[in-house]
């Protein structure tokens, strides 16, 4: 058989340009992480996170998620939205980078909204960088096993 097998080996320099975007999408977040630690919550790109989660009426929405795209090293809040019940539509959660989700609860306190999100933010983060570290972990492999 010829072509493209579904288990053939991935290029390493393709696995290399995977885990060089995953670093970016973490630093990006850790940036992100950085500014809610040191801003108030008011002048973050977080903002509108912590408006829909504080003022929302938890009778009708128990969810808000911030979708966060990284575009030249930076983490842009997209958008935020509500959700009732269920999840997020496949293609929403395949167009964005990252994203973050607490729920909807009124009077929640700036710095328990920082707690609180600056800890998904970071275990987002984290999951980003054991990707990169996996791919590049693939790339010597298979860069050692050609050799």
């Amino acid at each position: 058989m010829t072509g493209t097998q579904p288990d053939e080996d991935p290029d390493p320099a393709e696995l290399r340009e995977e885990a060089a975007e995953y670093e970016e999408i973490a630093d990006a977040l850790e940036d992100l992480v950085t500014e809610l630690r040191d801003e108030p919550v008011k002048e973050s790109r977080l903002e509108g996170l912590f408006d829909e989660a504080t003022t929302s009426d938890p009778r009708i929405w128990n969810i808000v998620t911030a979708f966060i795209d990284v575009e030249d090293g930076e983490a842009i809040v997209t958008d935020e939205s509500k959700l009732a019940q269920g999840k997020w539509a496949p293609e929403i959660v395949e167009g964005c980078d990252a994203m973050v989700t607490i729920d909807v609860q009124r009077g929640l306190m700036p710095d328990d909204f920082k707690y609180l999100v600056g800890k998904k933010l970071q275990e987002e983060l984290e999951a980003f960088r054991e990707r990169a570290a996996t791919a590049r972990q693939r790339a010597d492999e298979l860069e050692a096993s050609d050799g």
